[in-house]
């Protein structure tokens, strides 16, 4: 982002040394925390706030080309510029893989494939011999997912007919119907309306001979020769991916004979709710694929590219990307509130004073990103008083729980530094409000989800479109944990029955090895830390037999080196565990959850601490090439790049307070 905005020099800050005292590693610990400290500082933009870059796989920089492919902009230098980027993550296999280490994806790969011929390479070029290669020893072309279909449609490669129906007559559902739009998650609503237009009108911009991938697709050149989806076709006749898979094709048939008499009405329909969730929003949904499918959506609709609605979504688009010398890579999103909130934080515990300028410059920040709208969630709340925050800039309609959680930890004492009582009552008023919303969104099963409340209809995970594994937004234990330890902070505990209902959900989605699934971080390692950070905060004793084996758990899964860490590969395969290659964020996970778990093995904290400070680079921070961060589960998974520098800070700081509570026992 950055380049124009000035960063924040560090004011009024000294600091406090006897906080960080440690009868291990004093010194060393010390200079490390300060040294990262220093660092943070001087991430800070002039209005307060911080943003890491948040990096992807290579399907963001695929998906902008057959974008400019689509908009006839493939010549733009930019195009080039993604190409060359593309082609330094293709993999010794030749195909592209989803996460640092991972297979070849083949969705992911033919994606690649069609963006490096778009741009202009040639078919017979060793990068591609080897990407046709992988996608052949992957299932080939006929393997790829829901989305990729639709994209190969536009571009004139594959018909429409391959693609599941999304028809835009779903958004004249009434609320009581069981598949109604507000029963899918948040990040679907935003990807299936615009993909509904498009589906309903479906524009195709054809390509010439040489920049298609026919040689990938001749086999299959008839409709009649596509097979079932493997989702389908893996299943019993009488299951209910078959079902809806049939569904699916009545619908396409109605459609090829015009039996579709609401269909106008409904694209209208779909065009009003993209239009209205344009506004106070970094772009729909403020993340990456629902802005690229309003930007095709409305070019569909025939919108002009000078139009101010068509230049916004661009502009926004064109945010995410990120240009270095002759190449050029793209951000899913914008993280300035997660990271804002966490930095806070790190830096508050590290003993920056909070009436320091940094400080108070990223409180004030905050609190003036607070949403006073209402969002889709009033769809199941409508009396509820609006009060989260998102993690975008702005993105009004879809507050994100887990970070009004992170925000009203971070300002949990702010308001008893505010320079006046107006100030103190308004701070405090804000926090109210975020509060009460948090809570008002707890569902039935005592969890929290991301975005919604009672967003668990697990029948719809069967829908054809649903492939990208994140149709719905049910509770989770690491987001539950989260709130749990903010509502802990501000002093509720197990005596209050909405707490007992939450950890009454956290101990049954407990694994029976000890763990907790890491739905937003990769991924035991992350949901142990969190489910254990909120259950000892809202005062769940140390001595629990469930948080025992949680412990050992993590215990288990220490490496020889004092470090943790886990693969994406968890995901898919159990005997992953918390296995991988260490990472400074997902150790200092561990250490967290050990240290408020009270784990009274001072020595295998030691270890972990030490990996910290062996590690740690120069510039303060810790390298850390792998994603630990979780998109969409075995689709999609993120690299924030502050992670391995707040986590590790927070860790490092809170083993002072661990060898406290320990001598004090």
């Amino acid at each position: 982002m950055g380049s124009n905005v000035t960063s924040v020099q560090p004011t009024n800050f000294q600091p406090m040394r006897t906080a960080l005292y440690s009868p291990v590693h004093t010194d060393r610990r010390i200079a490390c925390i300060e040294n990262t400290i220093q660092y943070l500082l001087d991430q800070q933009q002039a209005d307060g706030f911080w943003v890491g870059e948040l990096q992807g796989d290579s399907i963001l920089e695929s998906e902008y080309i057959l974008l400019l492919g689509f908009l006839k902009q493939e010549t733009q230098p930019l195009g080039q510029k993604l190409a060359r980027y593309l082609l330094t993550q293709q993999t010794s296999t030749g195909g592209w893989s989803i996460y640092p280490g991972g297979p070849d994806d083949v969705s992911a790969t033919v994606k690649a494939y069609l963006a490096l011929k778009i741009t202009g390479h040639h078919a017979d070029s060793k990068s591609l011999q080897l990407a046709r290669q992988s996608i052949e020893s992957n299932g080939g072309v006929e393997g790829i997912n829901s989305f990729t279909r639709f994209y190969l449609a536009m571009l004139g490669q594959v018909p429409y007919q391959v693609c599941p129906a999304v028809p835009p007559e779903l958004l004249l559902l009434p609320q009581r119907i069981p598949f109604n739009l507000n029963e899918m998650s948040a990040w679907t609503r935003t990807i299936l309306v615009p993909l509904s237009i498009i589906y309903a009108l479906q524009p195709v911009r054809c390509l010439s001979r040489e920049r298609g991938i026919s040689e990938l697709t001749q086999h299959l050149d008839s409709e009649n020769k596509w097979p079932l989806p493997h989702s389908v076709s893996d299943q019993s006749w009488m299951s209910w991916d078959r079902l809806f898979y049939a569904c699916s094709e009545m619908v396409k048939t109605c459609d090829h004979w015009g039996l579709n008499p609401l269909r106008q009405r409904a694209v209208q329909q779909a065009k009003n709710w993209m239009i209205e969730r344009f506004s106070n929003s970094d772009g729909l949904g403020a993340i990456f694929p629902p802005m690229v499918w309003s930007i095709i959506a409305l070019d569909s609709l025939g919108y002009d590219p000078k139009h101010p609605v068509f230049q916004r979504a661009t502009e926004q688009l064109s945010r995410l990307v990120i240009q270095e010398g002759d190449t050029a890579h793209v951000q899913p999103c914008l993280s300035p509130i997660w990271d804002t909130a966490l930095t806070t934080l790190a830096l508050r515990e590290a003993g920056v004073p909070s009436e320091s300028d940094p400080i108070q410059k990223s409180i004030n920040w905050l609190f003036s990103k607070q949403i006073s709208e209402t969002g889709d969630w009033s769809a199941h709340r409508p009396n509820l008083t609006p009060g989260g925050w998102p993690f975008q800039f702005q993105n009004d309609f879809y507050p994100d729980l887990d970070d009004t959680a992170m925000v009203l930890m971070a300002l949990a004492d702010c308001d008893q530094k505010a320079p006046s009582e107006f100030l103190k009552k308004n701070r405090q008023e804000s926090m109210e409000r975020g509060f009460r919303w948090v809570q008002g969104l707890q569902n039935d099963d005592g969890g929290w989800a991301a975005f919604d409340v009672g967003n668990n209809r697990e029948l719809l995970t069967h829908v054809p479109f649903a492939d990208h594994n994140a149709i719905l937004d049910p509770s989770t234990p690491d987001i539950t944990g989260r709130v749990l330890e903010m509502l802990g902070i501000y002093g509720f505990s197990t005596q209050v029955p909405s707490i007992q209902r939450a950890v009454r959900y956290l101990f049954r989605s407990q694994s029976k090895d000890g763990s907790w699934y890491g739905r937003w971080g990769v991924n035991y390692i992350y949901g142990t830390w969190q489910a254990l950070m909120g259950l000892r905060r809202v005062g769940v004793p140390r001595r629990d037999p469930r948080l025992r084996r949680a412990v050992q758990w993590l215990l288990s899964r220490q490496q020889p080196n004092g470090a943790w860490g886990e693969s994406c590969k968890s995901y898919e395969d159990p005997t992953w565990k918390g296995r991988g290659e260490p990472t400074a964020s997902q150790t200092a996970w561990a250490l967290m959850g050990l240290m408020t778990a009270g784990m009274n093995n001072r020595n295998r904290i030691s270890q972990g601490i030490e990996y910290l400070l062996e590690t740690q680079q120069p510039d303060g921070t810790w390298d850390e090439p792998y994603f630990t961060g979780t998109g969409f589960p075995r689709v999609f998974y993120l690299k924030y790049h502050l992670y391995r520098v707040y986590f590790p800070l927070l860790a490092l700081v809170r083993y002072e307070q661990y060898n406290q509570d320990l001598e004090s026992q």
